[in-house]
């Protein structure tokens, strides 16, 4: 049988079927795309989070200002709500889920990445509301943030004088306190944070401006409070969308004017080796990944550089 994929044309947001692919592309097209009801509000530099089944889309900016925004997606319905707004209007913010919680790091008041802020939040989907924790100890934004072992994890980002960071930060939510950790090997920001097997992989990013990116692939092991390089990024890029996906670290996205990437490139930590899976239709950056049910949530961020084309779009990956 004739295997077929689904893409996107860009410029209308449709799904069409191409045709069947030699064996070498499929296997380099592996998964497909949809597109499903737009978020009610177009922009970018925004958090994602699923919880309960729902995805929450947090923060961001429009017209380089950032925003309270906060809309919830049911993919049971394909219907969007809006959500108690963040208490600080922020952009470029690091998100977790924890004990059914969202928990949110730093950002930026403004674009491009100005005044970082150490806003550490915890919203509760069950009642609603916001409240604030412990702060960072400064300003950061476009941090990376992810869970590990029960606790939250932001590394790297940029502080308030625009200098990207090597910092390691351990959220302990159970104490409300924050715990120092062995920084990165090489300050960077805008870079994916994955935990997976017990360790966090941090990879890509920028040194400094966006043509300043880097494939750096280092793995941190809280055994040891150790990193060690691993294998490099296949396609160098920053401004990503990251998530784990049925085992797999997926890397997404990216720009480096005057493109974005459409890259969708995952790292399997078991074999130590990267694959390319379906690329994101028009390719974009600004935006974020959340997984549930099966599949992979992309919202909202920008089909070009910076605030290029900003977009209410919520696309969704799947691999059978």
């Amino acid at each position: 049988m004739k295997e077929k994929i689904l893409k996107f044309l860009p410029s209308a947001g449709v799904c069409i079927a191409l045709g069947a692919l030699p064996a070498g592309a499929r296997a380099q097209a592996q998964g497909s795309w949809t597109m499903k009801a737009p978020i009610p509000l177009a922009r970018n530099e925004v958090a994602l989070a699923a919880v309960g089944g729902k995805v929450h889309v947090i923060g961001g900016g429009i017209d380089n200002v950032a925003g309270t925004y906060h809309d919830e997606y049911d993919p049971a319905t394909d219907r969007w709500r809006g959500r108690a707004p963040l208490p600080h209007g922020l952009d470029h913010i690091g998100a977790a889920v924890l004990n059914g919680k969202i928990y949110t790091v730093g950002g930026f008041t403004a674009s491009v990445h100005k005044d970082a802020q150490p806003h550490v939040l915890e919203y509760d989907p069950a009642a609603d509301k916001w409240r604030s924790l412990s702060p960072l100890k400064s300003g950061l934004g476009s941090v990376s943030v992810t869970l590990l072992d029960g606790k939250i994890h932001a590394v790297g980002g940029r502080n308030p004088a625009g200098q990207t960071v090597a910092t390691h930060q351990v959220y302990d939510a159970a104490t409300d306190t924050w715990s120092e950790r062995a920084p990165l090997p090489k300050a960077r920001d805008h870079m994916a944070l994955v935990a997976a097997e017990g360790k966090l992989h941090a990879v890509g990013g920028r040194f400094g401006a966006s043509n300043d990116k880097t494939d750096l692939h280092d793995i941190y092991d809280p055994a040891t409070n150790t990193w060690t390089a691993a294998a490099p990024l296949p396609t160098a890029r920053s401004g990503l969308a990251y998530t784990l996906y049925r085992n797999l670290i997926l890397v997404l996205g990216g720009e480096l004017a005057p493109n974005t990437f459409a890259e969708n490139e995952a790292y399997d930590p078991k074999t130590k080796t990267w694959r390319t899976l379906a690329p994101m239709p028009g390719g974009r950056h600004g935006t974020a990944a959340a997984t549930t049910g099966g599949n992979v949530y992309i919202a909202a961020g920008s089909l070009k550089p910076g605030a290029g084309a900003v977009t209410d779009q919520l696309i969704v990956f799947t691999m059978p």
